[in-house]
């Protein structure tokens, strides 16, 4: 299959792009980008020290009096010409996000690539639309009114799982509100990433207002989510790392974002419908190979239903076509690396002491990093299996029997960022969606996401959104101007200090 991605060439001055220009690391340390589904190299380059995130800072301050201070209009205007050129160079981005992620050359065409489009033309329109408080005069004596402001530098961290759709939800808001971004890709996948950056720079979007630096986490990504100039970090990734993300973050005293784990439930009531809720399951369940943190990973089914949603997804999942992610009948490519293969693969390999592997649960062979849809069964709601992100191609399955059990179950783990319920009873639909605790309920789907929604988690899942006028005041500081109104220079309130004098 053609699997060719032209302008590899175009990364021979290095992995990071600073000032509107690309340049090479200085860490000393090479890093090799492979593609996962053969094994084979893809790239090499040198990761960034922290004197290139210095740098990249640096030129984020220095063109954020200019950006800030253009007009909404200005902003938004080089936004529009951003979207137009990612939507010409379409078809490149979806080659080079499926080589570097092994995603399915249907996948990146058809959802990552329009949707990066469809948010940058969102955020180009939302520059205009930075809204405050009506002005009045609340006080009686006083005109009141709020400003919405950039916050400054945004330093921001993006995982390997979505590497141009999570470059384009960190730097859109933040340019559009204003601000200028230093944005870190994981080291796996820096390639959409710095096309990205590069097209903003040929849409007229000034030198300096967007960034990248590919290093490692624990120098690079460390040293910016501390750096003195960043106002605000921005994380997605694991709940582990942002744990930390945050322990530094708040020592600084910056403003915080994260969008962290997910262990998403799929309540299936008994009057669902039945064919919808298996074919939601295993779209959901398999997306982007289960690497997405919102994926249906805990079908709970009630009693009547359960034993033949199991043998449907089974029968189901056995047709999904495993294989080269350029071929267009593939339906799932390979995991991210042989790693984290090797990772789901542990997972499984524990549950089957406690629980049944009904299909699946194996490497189907070759050099890729591929791993067959799996199903299991039989775990206990406390287990690991049930518990844990897998981040894999992995549904488990456990029955139930009343709602509120059902809806319980949804509740019980850590996470709480994207859910789902199957039911015709508008009355159960509602219920599910004020119980489910998630930042997302989906009600007889699982997955879709739009521009002007909002995506963001509950409890372990992090705070703040992502998309959506919502993510787009995440990036503004809201500022309260108040005049006085009366011209007279001894104020009513001036008694309290002075009495009658």
């Amino acid at each position: 299959m053609d699997n060719s991605f032209q302008g590899l060439d175009r990364f021979a001055a290095g992995a990071q792009y600073i000032g509107g220009r690309p340049r090479p690391g200085t860490s000393g340390r090479a890093h090799t980008v492979v593609d996962p589904a053969t094994g084979e190299k893809i790239l090499d380059y040198v990761l960034a020290s922290t004197a290139d995130v210095d740098d990249a800072v640096a030129a984020a301050r220095d063109a954020l009096p200019g950006w800030a201070g253009a007009t909404p209009g200005e902003r938004s205007d080089a936004m529009h010409r951003f979207a137009a050129l990612l939507a010409e160079r379409a078809e490149d981005f979806a080659h080079a996000e499926s080589l570097q992620c092994g995603k399915p050359i249907r996948l990146t065409r058809e959802f990552d690539v329009p949707g990066t489009v469809d948010n940058t033309a969102f955020f180009a329109g939302a520059a205009r639309h930075l809204q405050g408080q009506s002005a009045g005069e609340y006080s009686g004596d006083h005109t009141s009114y709020v400003r919405r402001e950039p916050i400054g530098v945004i330093g921001s961290i993006a995982p390997w799982n979505y590497p141009l759709q999570m470059a384009a939800w960190k730097v859109l808001p933040a340019v559009a509100a204003g601000n200028t971004i230093v944005l870190k890709p994981a080291e796996l996948t820096p390639l959409t990433s710095l096309m990205f950056a590069s097209a903003a720079t040929d849409a007229g979007i000034p030198d300096g207002v967007v960034n990248i630096v590919t290093g490692a986490g624990r120098d690079a990504g460390e040293h910016l989510v501390g750096h003195p100039d960043v106002a605000m970090t921005s994380f997605t990734g694991s709940t582990a790392v942002g744990r930390r993300v945050a322990e530094i973050a708040t020592s600084t005293v910056k403003r915080l974002h994260l969008e962290l784990g997910g262990k998403a439930p799929f309540v299936v009531f008994d009057d669902a419908d039945l064919e919808a809720a298996v074919h939601g399951a295993v779209a959901g369940a398999l997306i982007n190979t289960g690497q997405d943190c919102t994926a249906a990973t805990r079908a709970y089914v009630q009693r009547p239903l359960y034993d033949a949603f199991v043998e449907q997804v089974a029968d189901l999942m056995a047709t999904v076509r495993v294989g080269d992610p350029f071929d267009e009948d593939t339906d799932l490519g390979p995991l991210i690396s042989h790693a984290q293969r090797d990772r789901v693969a542990a997972f499984v390999d524990r549950a089957r002491a406690y629980a049944t592997v009904v299909t699946g649960g194996a490497a189907p062979g070759g050099g890729g990093a591929h791993y067959r849809p799996t199903l299991i069964t039989g775990a206990a709601q406390d287990s690991e299996i049930v518990q844990a992100e897998i981040f894999g191609p992995v549904l488990v399955v456990l029955p139930f029997d009343s709602d509120e059990e059902g809806l319980a179950l949804a509740n019980d783990t850590p996470y709480g960022l994207a859910a789902s319920a199957w039911t015709r009873d508008v009355y159960r639909a509602g219920r599910a969606t004020r119980e489910i605790k998630a930042g997302c309920v989906w009600i007889n789907d699982h997955i879709p996401i739009i521009s002007e929604m909002p995506h963001g988690g509950y409890k372990a899942s992090g705070f703040g959104k992502d998309m959506s006028t919502y993510s787009f005041e995440e990036y503004t500081q809201v500022k309260h101007v108040m005049y006085d109104n009366t011209a007279v220079a001894r104020k009513p309130w001036h008694r309290t200090i002075f009495g009658d004098r």
